[in-house]
């Protein structure tokens, strides 16, 4: 009867350690939660990135000052009427 209860009990703890250890096992798991993790951060970063697309977008069709101002910052532009002046800071 002692053999067969520790038998019994070997077999119980393969097949626990199966389960909990092996392919879909706690590790398994863990590791996917992690990179459930990192994909909805990185989730949220690229909505926040489309977010200001977007508002860019919109700002650009319901205006021109959105493309002067990015024309002035980026390009250099002058109006004609008007005098660029830099300021370079002394050392």
């Amino acid at each position: 009867m002692r053999f067969v209860t520790v038998a019994l009990l070997l077999l119980l703890a393969s097949v626990q350690a199966g389960l909990w250890l092996g392919d879909g096992g706690l590790p398994t798991v863990m590791r996917l939660r992690a990179q459930l993790d990192g994909q909805l951060q990185a989730n949220a970063a690229q909505r926040l990135a489309n977010q200001r697309l977007s508002a860019e977008v919109d700002d650009l069709r319901q205006g021109l000052e959105m493309v002067e101002e990015r024309a002035r910052a980026d390009l250099g532009m002058v109006k004609p009427d008007e005098i660029l002046v830099q300021y370079a800071p002394g050392r």
